[in-house]
């Protein structure tokens, strides 16, 4: 329904008119010879606008460039900021830490350490928690442990799911239906259909088949699918899963790093589910890097049984930087004074207004596209009705219309994650700036329109 020739024009000229608009930007950027891709992290150089703007400073909802411009940020460092930019009473915490008593990271806990874990056990349920810097970390390790409590060597997960770099989860049911590499996986140290095997989401009857093979230490998955766009669990879903999983003697993982926008105790609390382990980062640490991992009591029973297993020295979990002074005064600061249930009550129902206005405009201009919301998180999709599998999901996508709709936006003050259409609210996004996309949006599909 849309005009390629007409996209392609529009796109050209919105790339145009943000290097004009960025003369600063793209100084620093033809600069930065040292760094590969140009950026200091090469996820960095995935935004629609040919480069990205640098980074001059952000507070709650705002980013401001180095070239002056200010945006409503619906990115939210693709969720690290869900708390808002720099919210200040994760500010005072760091501050007190690390410039008034130091010791940011000196291999010696903090009597913080046990209230974040507390209140990680309140909201999720699952009572014994440990501290990684990333979500990455987190699953690698409660990877490590569910295959050394179990003795068995594969993990399950779902096609097109995302659990950071995880190479046990670069995997995807391909077309022909059977497990494959993900497409662009990088130096992968073995082929990961030797580790993993892979379902697609809301399919019960592939994951059973994938579990009969009887060597499945853990699913490690998502609630709701994010990275692919968002894909809900039909109704029944979760819950064959927790069922099938104790069937066959599996524990289940679930990733809480995205579906924590679903509420205080994300997916997990939501909707009542029972999971064997949580993990979660990004948000938690109001900006500050951390992740965690929680385990059950039977799980937590199981590996501290386990007199062979090298947990406090170089066994292959834990890290010299995890669970440092800093990065738990920062969390501990987060779940109790910013992403708070009043907070999240507000995120949601500010997001309930996005996903509302978006439906809204698709009507108008009858497009075949939909909407997905989890909790603070909306995502359109240029599919209807909405994909039911990650598979389904990732067919749906159109890299050259997301690309406009993404540089039209920034171009006019307003930011969406880089990998896809996701709009995330914080404690300080307002029904405002819901109104400012909308206008935007409605903007730039007249112009495909016409």
């Amino acid at each position: 329904m849309i005009d390629r020739s007409r996209l392609a024009r529009l796109l050209a000229r919105e790339r145009d008119a943000f290097r004009a608009a960025h003369p600063r930007s793209a100084r620093a950027h033809d600069a930065a010879r040292t760094l590969i891709g140009g950026v200091p992290m090469t996820w960095m150089a995935k935004w629609a606008t040919g480069f990205p703007m640098y980074l001059d400073g952000a507070r709650g909802a705002r980013v401001t460039d180095i070239d002056g411009h200010e945006y409503i940020d619906f990115c939210l460092g693709d969720t690290a900021a869900m708390a808002g930019h720099s919210p200040e009473p994760v500010v005072a915490a760091v501050t007190r830490r690390f410039a008034q008593r130091g010791g940011s990271t000196a291999m010696l806990p903090t009597e913080e350490a046990a209230d974040v874990g507390a209140e990680l056990a309140r909201r999720f349920g699952v009572p014994r928690w440990s501290f990684a810097l990333t979500a990455t970390d987190a699953n690698r390790w409660a990877i490590r442990i569910l295959r050394a409590v179990t003795g068995r060597p594969r993990i399950l997960v779902n096609s097109w799911c995302y659990h950071g770099t995880v190479d046990e989860s670069l995997i995807v049911v391909g077309p022909d239906g059977r497990p494959a590499s993900r497409a662009g996986n990088v130096g992968a140290p073995c082929d990961v259909t030797l580790t993993s095997r892979v379902a697609e989401f809301n399919d019960l009857a592939g994951l059973e088949r994938e579990l009969a093979h009887g060597d499945v230490a853990a699913v490690l998955m998502e609630p709701a699918l994010t990275n692919i766009g968002i894909v809900l669990p039909e109704p029944g879903y979760l819950d064959g899963v927790r069922r099938l999983t104790r069937e066959h003697g599996t524990y289940l993982v679930n990733d809480e790093t995205h579906t924590f926008s679903a509420g205080p105790g994300g997916a997990t609390r939501l909707w009542g589910l029972e999971p064997d382990v949580v993990t979660i980062g990004k948000a938690i640490g109001g900006g500050i890097p951390v992740g965690a991992y929680g385990l059950s009591e039977p799980v937590y029973a199981a590996l501290a049984g386990r007199a062979d297993l090298d947990l406090i020295d170089t066994g292959g979990v834990g890290g010299t930087l995890a669970g440092n002074a800093l990065s738990i005064a920062a969390t501990r600061a987060t779940l109790h004074e910013v992403l708070t249930d009043a907070a999240f009550a507000g995120m949601v129902e500010v997001a309930t207004v996005f996903a509302s206005g978006i439906e809204e405009l698709i009507h108008r201009y009858s497009l075949p596209w939909s909407v997905s919301r989890l909790g603070a998180r909306v995502e359109y999709r240029f599919a209807t009705p909405a994909p039911r599998t990650g598979g389904e999901s990732a067919a749906a996508a159109d890299p050259e219309l997301e690309d406009l709709l993404h540089a039209y936006l920034a171009n006019r003050g307003v930011l969406l994650t880089p990998f896809h259409n996701m709009a995330l609210m914080c404690p300080q996004t307002t029904v405002e700036d819901v109104s400012r996309h909308h206008e935007v949006f409605d903007e730039a599909l007249a112009e495909l329109a016409s």
